[in-house]
């Protein structure tokens, strides 16, 4: 029986370990904290985005770096197949606005508990607060040169011990949320192994903004917005959502998105961020909304009467960056004045100044370079019987559960190879 250890019990490591398992293979999933999931546990502010429900053109099309590598796996096991295996697993799912999947109890720790019992059905040995130092290789005698100079024999122990294997996978995750383990372990791996690792960024993550006035607006969560981010006058990304306003700045679905795709930039120079408040309107819309509050107030002070039309945090704001005296009379409002208040609104700005550290990115942009891995089998082109999946490899998308799903595929697609070194049938 091939004995095939698996480093790091995360989505991809606990996924990959229940299908090689399910093949009739000794799988041992070696967790250096002291419980597994830790990552899943707090995904999606605890409630577990385990997916997304949409067509598989949408699927791809999140996908924001190496998209064409994931071609194989994500055929090979879909965002339907995800949701399957839960639902037969005995854990109810549901899908929510923009097609995100979650648990129907709202709870990701149902997430982490169906895979653990899935774990023990399979017969995986879950060996926790067990860290792995180094994988243990030997050279391939009279490799072809095209082939696999070395391949894996097992690895050594935080502690000294040495366990052998005949495959090794490793799921040890990125440098984002490093609270929950998540230290980059898998990049020192696949470089001691010869491969190369892409430059490494926080991504789906908060801004840092500059303005006094942003800071005043800490909690307040806006609905129906659209957000612009520009570098000068070259708009990078613009979309409608939800964000919302911190003590350093903003994030929120919108900015977490925005941040996959302007990263690079935001960290070369600051760029504009635009909030239209009122989307749905355009200016001469607006103008006509604002001159009927205005006739209906008459008389009314300004600071009085523009309360309709914001939530109360933000009213005072818009109040002073408007330049209108809050005691003035709507009935004296200038053309002028109104046309400026319309460009506030539509316009709303803010200065990006960076972006937050790996302790608040949801994700690692960059790592292990998929032109040094079978895109079909997860294996390492240069290793024989080393393979790797999940967020360690240079592969991220959006927000909405894809990069969940990245998980899933790719340690199915790693499970499945490692259990076709002689096995049964799959059962996941």
């Amino acid at each position: 029986m091939s004995k095939i250890l698996v480093i790091g019990g995360g989505a991809a490591g606990m996924f990959a370990a229940i299908e090689a398992a399910g093949k009739g293979k000794e799988v041992h999933l070696l967790e250096k904290n002291e419980r597994l999931g830790k990552k899943v546990y707090i995904t999606g502010k605890g409630r577990c985005n385990l997916t997304n429900a949409c067509d598989m053109e949408k699927l791809f099309e999140s996908v924001c770096t190496n998209r064409k590598f994931l071609y194989s796996a994500f055929y090979g096991y879909t965002n339907q197949d995800v949701i399957d295996f839960f639902e037969r697993h005995g854990m109810k799912t549901k899908t929510e606005r923009g097609e995100r999947v979650f648990p129907l109890s709202d709870r990701s720790a149902d997430v982490i508990d169906t895979l653990k019992n899935a774990m023990k059905k399979a017969g995986v040995q879950v060996h926790l607060n067990t860290q792995v130092k180094e994988l243990l290789t030997e050279d391939v005698q009279g490799a072809d040169p095209k082939d696999h100079k070395k391949k894996v024999t097992g690895v050594r122990l935080a502690d000294g011990r040495i366990l052998k294997a005949d495959a090794i996978l490793v799921a040890t995750g990125g440098f984002s949320y490093q609270s929950t383990g998540s230290t980059g372990d898998g990049y020192a791996f696949a470089r001691d192994c010869g491969h190369k690792v892409t430059e490494l960024y926080p991504s789906l993550v908060p801004f840092n903004t500059r303005e006094e006035y942003g800071k005043r607006l800490q909690g307040l969560s806006l609905r129906n917005v659209k957000v612009s981010v520009y570098d000068g006058k070259k708009c990078l990304y613009e979309d409608f959502g939800e964000m919302m306003f911190t003590h350093f700045g903003i994030t929120g679905p919108l900015i977490l998105t925005a941040s996959t795709i302007v990263l690079k930039k935001l960290r070369q120079k600051e760029l504009d961020v635009y909030i239209d408040l009122k989307p749905a309107l355009t200016e001469e819309q607006l103008d006509a909304r604002l001159l009927r509050e205005f006739e209906e107030g008459n008389k009314k002070q300004f600071k009085n009467v523009i309360g309709t039309l914001f939530p109360a945090k933000l009213t005072p704001v818009m109040i002073e960056l408007s330049g209108i005296w809050p005691e003035k009379r709507v009935n004296e409002i200038t053309r002028e004045e109104r046309k400026a208040l319309i460009l506030l609104i539509k316009h709303f700005h803010l200065t990006a100044t960076g972006l937050r550290d790996y302790n608040e990115a949801i994700i690692t942009r960059g790592g292990v370079a998929v032109k040094e891995i079978d895109p079909a089998t997860m294996e390492s082109r240069l290793v024989r019987g080393l393979y790797f999946a999940g967020e360690v490899l240079d592969l991220d998308a959006v927000t909405g559960g894809f990069n969940l799903q990245i998980a899933w595929s790719t340690g199915y697609a790693a499970g499945h190879a490692m259990g076709e070194l002689g096995g049964n049938e799959n059962v996941i």
